[in-house]
């Protein structure tokens, strides 16, 4: 188990073997601040979920934002299971879902309006809350047969989806927490002209977690001008080392999360060498659907004889994964 703390040659060696590289997820932990985390930089895995679903680009930053937060907290799950980050609003996008599979399997998709997403852009509102609109922000783990799902929900109206991930952890873990997340497209000049454009994105999570129950108290500030402000105050977490390491998290900006000559060393290094990062060992994660025909057989031998009756068409059921794309085409003797 690696466990090394970064010097200042982790500037310097960025694209070395010796580190984490493209689709690993590296834990950290800052022990003079309290703070763990983890810090994660998607390029293959990233490009090819989004190239293969071929959405318009501003649906595909989002889908890409989803599935960097779900990367950041699923790998931090001790256990064989499932957990899935999935949004329901009535924006123009109504639906993302990304699904984490242990120990590193990724699949993810959207549903949208097409016409509402072209009139966002040509409207200058395609912000991310403007496409999201209302709606929640749902958290499910899922550890199998004989085990009782979990799931946290929270409100998800007109806030960025790093809001709505500070918002989950302050209101259903009480964890003081802060997330970073972006996506970007990367164009690379081809040798014989031209250019080739690939996706990217990274994402860091930073968590206060003292030994002393104590000092994760916070303290209610008072809200706005608007009369329901008094019922629902903020909250603002005082302990210094806290404020500290939000403070420098607050400060990474879009390109340091997306710029592979970066890495996620070199990032942990800028934010926190005067206190000393370890970091431990990463872990890979990868685009891989769990669909199979097997599968889908299965599915549809437990429907209700009715509703597989109305299912054949032409004397075949024809069925799509929406996670990965593959069609299916079912015949009777597949049933036998």
């Amino acid at each position: 188990m690696r466990e090394p703390v970064l010097h200042s040659d982790a500037e310097n060696r960025s694209g070395d073997t010796g580190l984490a590289g493209d689709d690993r997820v590296l834990p950290f932990h800052v022990a003079p601040l309290d703070v763990r985390g983890r810090a994660v930089q998607l390029g293959p895995m990233l490009s090819s979920i989004l190239d293969r679903h071929a959405y318009p680009e501003p649906v595909s930053r989002l889908l890409g934002e989803v599935i960097v937060l779900t990367v950041l907290l699923g790998t931090s799950l001790k256990f064989n299971g499932r957990f899935t980050v999935q949004t329901q609003t009535d924006g123009p996008v109504s639906l993302l879902v990304v699904d984490f599979k242990t120990p590193g399997d990724v699949r993810a998709y959207a549903s949208f309006d097409e016409e509402r997403i072209a009139g966002a852009v040509a409207d200058g509102e395609a912000r991310p809350e403007d496409l999201l609109g209302k709606g929640i922000l749902a958290m499910t783990i899922d550890q199998g047969a004989h085990t009782q799902r979990y799931q946290g929900i929270v409100e998800l109206a007109g806030a960025t989806l790093e809001e709505v991930a500070q918002a989950y952890f302050r209101q259903s873990e009480q964890i003081p927490t802060h997330v970073r997340l972006a996506v970007s497209r990367l164009v690379t000049p081809a040798s014989g002209g031209g250019s080739s454009r690939t996706w990217r994105g990274g994402g860091v999570l930073v968590q206060f977690l003292p030994e002393q129950e104590e000092r994760l108290t916070v303290r209610d500030i008072p809200g706005g001008d608007r009369p329901d402000d008094a019922e629902e105050p903020q909250s603002e977490e005082t302990d210094d080392s806290w404020v500290e390491a939000r403070l420098l998290a607050e400060t990474i900006s879009d390109d340091e999360l997306t710029d592979p000559e970066i890495g996620s060393e070199r990032l942990l290094y800028r934010l926190f060498h005067e206190h000393g990062v370890h970091v431990h060992e990463p872990s890979l994660v990868e685009d891989r659907c769990s669909c199979s025909r097997e599968r889908i057989i299965t599915v549809l031998k437990s429907l209700p004889q009715d509703e597989l009756a109305q299912s054949w068409q032409d004397g075949v059921i024809a069925t799509n994964c929406e996670f990965c794309s593959t069609k299916y085409t079912i015949l009777p003797q597949d049933m036998e």
